[in-house]
């Protein structure tokens, strides 16, 4: 029985197990504040405050769905929201504001796709450099400091307006995770980026062209990681240049405890989801319980192991 038994529990706790912690979580924080934190209100607001961490995350999974690291999520992120603010400045038309970053990423994920799939240098070596290269361009553009004079109330549309009672930005986040969960659950692309990531060699020996859906990958979290800088900076209506240095972490966070809620263990875009709502959701109740930063670092990175120990035991489930 005990046999039996064990590996049951193990799959229902790896299955289930993500999604019983946040509402865990949430029934925790709304005994303990209940007048503040279990409210419409303040759920609505939650969304709004993963939302940029949503964006970025997605990005993340597409490559690490493909066995891949990208460490220059956040550098890329801010070159995003300093690129954008300082053409808003400049009087460029709003859609050339978001349009020109956009592109400028792509180049970075083609470059950091490449180093990856045809040179096979090692990832999270490669796209360190990359993010080196994109601090010292991001100063040079913005001279170190932050963006923030003569932009105009325009830029700040996306990152402030609300439709109805729902912030865009949560609006925004659902449409991409709409769009990303579509891609990876009924595209051949997605069958195939899971594919490389389940194997590059039978990938390969499958006649799949892994260094393009590789390079693909890449891209789109380069961009991914673009049209987060430049939300945050509309929503605050500067640009910084470190603004993405706090997400590079919580996004990876984000996809790892995402994993725990694959059958397989395996990135996913609606875990990815869940994964950044346990993380906004603990940030949200522990500022309102005034817990300092510092320890909200430490239960973020305690999660991060917790998850990747998860993922570990749910890969050994599925062998």
């Amino acid at each position: 029985m005990k046999r039996m038994g064990s590996p049951a529990l193990r799959r229902a706790v790896q299955r289930y197990g993500t999604a019983a912690a946040l509402v865990v979580i949430v029934l925790a924080f709304s005994a303990i504040r209940p007048g503040s934190f279990c409210t419409l209100k303040n759920f609505i607001n939650i969304t709004r405050q993963i939302s940029l961490l949503v964006v970025i995350s997605l990005g993340a999974t597409m490559v690490m769905s493909v066995g891949e690291f990208d460490l220059s999520v956040g550098e890329m992120a801010s070159l995003g929201g300093v690129m954008a603010a300082q053409l808003a400045v400049a009087g460029a038309p709003m859609a050339v504001c978001f349009t020109l970053p956009v592109l400028a990423g792509a180049a970075v994920g083609v470059v950091n796709g490449l180093a990856a799939a045809r040179f096979r240098g090692l990832s999270f070596i490669t796209s360190l450099g990359v993010s080196t290269i994109l601090s010292g361009v991001v100063y040079r553009l913005s001279g170190g400091a932050t963006v923030f004079e003569n932009i105009p109330k325009s830029f700040s549309v996306l990152g402030t307006a609300r439709l109805g009672q729902l912030p865009l930005l949560s609006v925004l986040m659902a449409v991409f995770v709409l769009a990303f969960w579509f891609l990876m659950r009924h595209t051949a692309a997605g069958r195939r980026l899971y594919a490389i990531g389940g194997g590059e060699e039978a990938a390969r020996v499958a006649g799949i062209r892994v260094k393009r859906y590789k390079v693909l990958a890449f891209v789109l979290c380069a961009v991914m990681a673009c049209v987060t800088g430049m939300l945050i900076a509309s929503r605050v209506g500067s640009a910084n240049t470190t603004a993405g240095d706090g997400y590079f972490l919580k996004a990876y966070a984000a996809v790892f405890i995402g994993c725990t809620a694959s059958r397989r263990g395996v990135p996913n875009v609606l875990g990815t989801l869940l994964g950044a709502a346990i993380l906004g959701v603990l940030a949200n109740g522990l500022t309102m319980l005034q817990t300092p930063s510092y320890l909200q670092d430490i239960l973020t990175g305690g999660i991060i192991i917790l998850a990747v120990a998860a993922q570990r035991l749910g890969k050994e489930d599925a062998q």
